[in-house]
């Protein structure tokens, strides 16, 4: 029987950090405490993040990008040698928001946190929860959530807009951020997280349309809803699955 070393030793990390893992009380997010950090997603980096299909990689790091265009929490982006094979944000991501939000480009710091402009806006802010993505997820996500959490700060680190090379690399990283107390979690949980309740502000109204652009997974369940309720009838055999 051949074994695969990578995920032999990611299920090794997570059996023996479950216990660690347990011993974090659960927090939920704040909106009125939360900070969004777009994080050397990067037009150069973007190639080296390749555990994701690239079409679907791309419309996770501008949703991810995105989410403070509906929830109205404060941003900071962050690149890194961006003059460099790196190359800048996307124009995509920096339209977004308008030109005062706060772009650090480390020109040589890995660790964002070791910039001391970029550490200054995160403490700015005077909110202690920080939800993050970049790539490359082991090396950009990983250093700055670690750094973070021994800042006391509280992390969620975004599973589907951070990018690496392996999806073995992917899965070892994101075990030990666990270990170390960060909320390694998917888009939809940190909106639902933040919304709380579909009939608050922003809610329905405004996320049905930003989840059918963003992800239209759930898009589409809004969308047969207003079709059937629109247009519908009840097609034979239906009338019975409800028995």
């Amino acid at each position: 029987m051949k074994f695969n070393v990578a995920t032999l030793l990611s299920a090794a990390s997570l059996l023996a950090g479950s216990a660690m893992a347990d011993s974090y009380p659960w927090e939920r997010l704040e909106k009125d405490n939360s900070v969004l950090v777009i994080l050397d997603l990067q037009e150069g980096l973007y190639q080296l993040a390749r555990d994701w299909d690239a079409t679907l990689y791309k419309q996770s790091m501008m949703a991810h990008a995105s989410l403070a265009t509906v929830f109205d929490i404060p941003v900071i982006m962050s690149t890194s040698a961006e003059t460099g094979p790196n190359g800048p944000l996307p124009h995509e991501i920096l339209t977004l928001y308008p030109p005062t939000t706060p772009l650090i480009k480390r020109q040589g710091e890995v660790n964002a946190w070791d910039n001391p402009s970029f550490a200054s806006a995160i403490r700015a802010t005077n909110r202690t929860q920080i939800i993050l993505a970049g790539i490359v997820t082991d090396v950009c996500t990983a250093f700055l959530a670690r750094s973070l959490r021994a800042e006391g700060y509280s992390v969620w680190a975004n599973l589907e807009a951070s990018g690496t090379t392996t999806k073995e690399i992917r899965e070892i990283t994101n075990d030990a951020l666990i270990r170390s107390g960060v909320n390694v979690v998917s888009l939809f949980a940190i909106v639902c997280d933040l919304m709380r309740d579909w009939r608050n502000t922003p809610g329905a109204k405004e996320l049905i349309p930003w989840l059918d652009r963003y992800l239209p997974a759930y898009g589409m369940v809004a969308r047969a809803h207003k079709a059937a309720v629109e247009g519908g009838e009840v097609q034979p055999g239906e009338d019975f699955l409800d028995e």
